[in-house]
């Protein structure tokens, strides 16, 4: 008898079957002597829409309204029904007499196997693959130590029940909206309050009042003093009077040194990698969307395999994993990091609490190499810009701490204090996994035990904290940073002052979103809730706040692609039709608390402490209370970006909206569907200023645009490229054209269509 592995993707399935000896090729899977091993592609199957369980709610009008099923049934996905049965034959064979789960090991890998299992009616005993990475050290390892998939009963049950709920509550209230206002408007519990804490910041940017302040630095003995308030100890103040008094008396005045302070200091590496992390780090550095992001680290754990399991949302590592340390560092020797791994494999790794913890791993543990080495050049720019990010972290956690001597001096004169502070690097220590690492500004503080206050003083740093959210890199809290060492100085010693400065700035207000401080706050939005439950703060700081780190890069888009923000250079704002949402939208609907809730209930699931049955009866009472709530509302919706070109389908007035990447125009009627692009941004620099350029126009009329006012015809911009060998490649341009073509058919603006997409609420 044989037995069947049921992989999520093709890749997956090809390494297991490798590792297997299943070398006989079948239409969709691989046998060998004693396994067959076939796979899924993502979800083959997914809950019923709505149409397939009667006339009833095949039309979309308010009356039908909440649809609560008796059971909510699954469908098989048409566009993979073919795999579908695939999998489901091999299923049924009468030689295969155990079934081996070895989808993702998570929630929603669990989903992926069981309900393909369970749409299928197949009754045979099953087994569980729960590894982190496809290295085939890893595959072997984890068929030497099957676990029983009743083990993972009660995460299947919370799985469906997330599923559940989010069908339940996101299609009543999305069909709600959409015939309520007849626009395509959506909401959902994860993607209502992102629209939410974007609306948060908008309106915190619109209230703030700036203030001026104050500093003043003296040049002295080859060192920039920097005055210090003897009242508050800040280094800027709002009084111009105040700065202007320390200026008559200090300037060409002789300072005397008080103290001279000498102290050794530490840092530590930062944390290890988990998705969000890394998608912020990436979005900051190289401009990646979360969504790239996740691609390219698909790419090197599935196709490359020289990373582990991205979707984690841990940055430690179990102890299992220690053994493995030395291995995964040869893998990465190479290029820059050989003198590094070299030192780092001068002794036993000994793993610690800094980066090895137990208690801290939930399914997954951080992100780090495979055993499994690579070239460089093999790599797409993309993915190597993310294998070195997850290679220099992996690399650092490993090596000792950056010890740094910091040197503050204090001097005074005419009464007044100033202070200069330097540092000289003992030990390079962590610092030195960083060969790629540019220089960071030299605002960057330079860490230690030391807070950011402590270096801008007063109202700048008050300022400062308020608007630089998730902004720096971790990396640049190196010991150090970018101060300069400073000449010997002794206590007693005079300095002149040869010459003074005034500083003089604003506070300024937070920055709006960008995809990496989006991302910070997802994770972590109890800044946003309402309430001041701390059980339910508690829960959404465990459970990763809103959304999963699978999700968020989908949620991001999909608030994109549906108009409701969009992207002014690298910040995100809101679209009218994204403010209306929240107004329209139940209450509930756009705050974390909801999110909160649930997964405080699924993960008394996931333990077997809760019922599902309950879970669902709280789901169906709440549903039916949002729906009777947009029923009732007296609001109405209005479409701000209509224009006066008509729709060449309907006739109707068509809308222009600001895709993520370009500008379209759309048909304002759900039920048309009608869409045109009119520009997109590209990756062709203008020759003038270097900045990317938008394609706009059509036919022979398509021209590059460039915002310093640059334009070219298309023709004539290829004509160049080929004679310079500059630009972008065709194959740039040609991609272009075909994703024009591609949203001309796709009908985005169809609620209809939408809304029974997959739903990533």
């Amino acid at each position: 008898m044989k037995k069947l592995v049921i992989a999520e993707k093709p890749s997956v399935g090809r390494d297991i079957a490798r590792v297997l000896g299943c070398k006989q090729d079948g239409n969709g899977f691989l046998e060998g002597k004693d396994y067959i091993v076939t796979w899924a592609l993502g979800h083959l199957v997914e809950l019923a829409d709505p149409e397939s369980y009667g006339e009833q709610w095949k039309e979309w009008k308010l009356e039908t309204l909440p649809m609560l099923p008796k059971k909510l049934e699954l469908q098989v996905i048409k566009k993979t029904g073919k795999q579908y049965q695939t999998v489901k034959s091999q299923m049924y064979r009468k030689d295969v007499d155990t079934l081996i789960i070895a989808t993702d090991a998570g929630r929603e890998g669990e989903l992926v196997a069981r309900w393909i299992i369970e749409k299928a009616g197949v009754r045979k005993p099953m087994k569980r693959l729960w590894i982190s990475s496809v290295t085939d050290k890893a595959i072997r390892e984890g068929f030497a130590h099957l676990k029983d998939a009743r083990e993972y009963q009660h995460l299947y049950e919370a799985a469906v029940a997330r599923a559940e709920a989010d069908w339940l509550v996101g299609l009543n209230a999305t069909r709600a909206l959409t015939v309520k206002y007849n626009a395509q408007l959506s909401c959902g519990r994860v993607q209502t309050p992102t629209l939410a804490m974007i609306a948060k910041r908008g309106e915190q940017i619109r209230q703030f009042q700036p203030q001026s302040y104050y500093g003043y630095r003296a040049q002295g003995a080859g060192i920039s003093w920097s005055w210090r308030s003897g009242k508050t100890g800040g280094g800027t103040t709002f009084s111009r009077e105040e700065i202007e008094a320390v200026q008559r008396l200090t300037e060409g005045g002789r300072a005397v040194v008080t103290a001279v302070q000498k102290k050794e200091r530490r840092t530590y590496a930062p944390k290890l990698y988990d998705l969000t992390s890394l998608q912020q780090e990436a979005n900051k550095k190289y401009g990646f969307s979360a969504k790239q992001t996740l691609n390219y680290m698909q790419s090197l754990y599935e196709r490359h395999k020289v990373v582990t399991y991205p979707r984690t949302d841990s940055r430690y590592l179990t102890t299992d994993i220690v053994e493995t340390l030395a291995d995964r560092v040869k893998a990465c020797r190479g290029g820059e990091y050989t003198a590094v791994c070299a030192r780092i494999l001068k002794a036993p790794i000994q793993g610690n609490k800094s980066f090895v913890d137990n208690s801290r791993v939930s399914d997954h543990h951080a992100i780090i190499p495979t055993e499994q080495g690579i070239r460089m050049n093999e790599l797409e720019y993309g993915e190597r810009k993310i294998y070195e990010l997850v290679v220099s972290r992996f690399l650092a956690v490993l090596l000792p701490p950056c010890v740094y001597e910091e040197t503050f001096v204090t001097a005074e004169c005419g009464g007044e204090i100033f202070t200069a502070r330097g540092n000289r690097i003992l030990q390079a220590g962590w610092r030195e996994a960083y060969p790629y690492e540019e220089e960071e500004d030299e605002e960057d503080f330079p860490g230690g035990d030391l807070a950011a206050g402590d270096f801008t003083g007063g109202a700048v740093g008050a300022a400062d904290s308020f608007a630089g959210e998730a902004s720096r890199s971790e990396a640049s809290y190196a010991g150090g940073g970018k101060l300069p060492e400073l000449p010997a100085l002794e206590k007693g010693q005079k300095v002149a002052f040869t010459h003074g400065k005034i500083t003089e700035g604003k506070t300024k207000p937070p920055l709006p979103f960008t995809e990496a401080t989006l991302l910070a706050a997802m994770e972590n939005p109890v800044k946003y809730m309402d309430t001041r439950d701390k059980e339910l703060i508690k829960t959404l700081g465990e459970t990763g706040g809103l959304g999963t780190v699978a999700t968020r890069a989908d949620i991001i888009e999909k608030l994109f692609n549906s108009f409701m923000m969009e992207k002014k250079d690298q910040y995100i704002h809101l679209t009218a039709k994204g403010r209306q949402v929240l107004t329209l939208a139940p209450k509930a609907l756009t705050t974390p608390e909801l999110t909160a809730r649930w997964e405080q209930r699924l993960a008394d699931i996931a333990k077997g402490k809760a019922s599902p049955g309950d879970f669902d009866a709280e789901i169906r009472s709440y549903t039916k209370d949002i729906v009777g709530e947009i029923i009732a509302s007296s609001a109405t919706y209005k479409h701000e970006n209509i224009t006066g070109k008509k729709c060449p389908q309907c006739g109707k007035l068509l809308l222009e909206v600001n895709h993520k990447n370009g500008k379209m125009l759309v048909c304002q009627d759900r039920e048309c569907g009608y869409r045109r692009t009119l520009s997109r941004l590209t990756n062709a620099r203008c020759p003038q200023c270097h900045k990317k350029m938008e394609l706009v126009g059509e036919g022979e009329n398509k021209r590059f645009t460039c915002v310093c006012g640059y334009r070219e015809k298309l023709s004539a911009f290829e004509k160049r490229r080929q004679e310079s060998g500059g630009g972008v490649s065709k194959r740039d341009v040609s991609r272009y054209l075909e994703q024009q073509k591609k949203e001309a058919k796709e009908p985005v603006n169809n609620a209809f269509a939408e809304a029974l997409a997959k739903l990533k609420l």
